[in-house]
């Protein structure tokens, strides 16, 4: 799962949905990959595609939405709930589920500060800011 190599991160999440459709047993990130996608159809024929899919380049400026990056952010929000890193996230996230009514949009709101605090990582070059995660998360609550 962790490989540099995009075709074969990517290929993680067409296998786990391939084994999902044929009811094949799944390894428990296959389990979480799957329950996400059910939560996303609109990504079930885009990874149908199998191969096709992996080569597949999306612009933010053509307004084209990355589904594996946006499933990535998902598994990495659940991978920090079960070990509660950064400490307090998973108090913040269920507030947040609280304060929506729904998990799912909880996880959206988190995932909209994870990524904000992943493009100033990689654009100003400094360590993750934990501190600046966590306040976007907890101003979350009041969007």
């Amino acid at each position: 799962m962790f490989s540099s190599d995009r075709n074969s991160h990517r290929g993680v999440f067409i296998q786990a949905w391939e084994k999902a459709r044929a009811e094949q047993p799944l390894e428990p990130l296959e389990l979480q990959i799957v329950g996400i996608l059910r939560q996303h159809p609109e990504y079930q024929p885009f990874l149908e595609a199998g191969d096709s899919a992996l080569e597949r380049d999306f612009s933010p400026e053509q307004g084209q939405s990355n589904p594996f990056l946006h499933l990535g952010l998902h598994l990495a929000i659940l991978e920090q709930l079960s070990i509660d890193q950064p400490a307090g996230i998973r108090k913040l996230y269920r507030n947040l589920t609280r304060r929506t009514g729904d998990a799912h949009e909880a996880e959206h709101r988190i995932m909209a500060c994870l990524a904000e605090s992943l493009w100033k990582l990689q654009h100003d070059r400094q360590p993750f800011n934990e501190s600046n995660y966590l306040e976007c998360v907890r101003r979350a609550r009041r969007a």
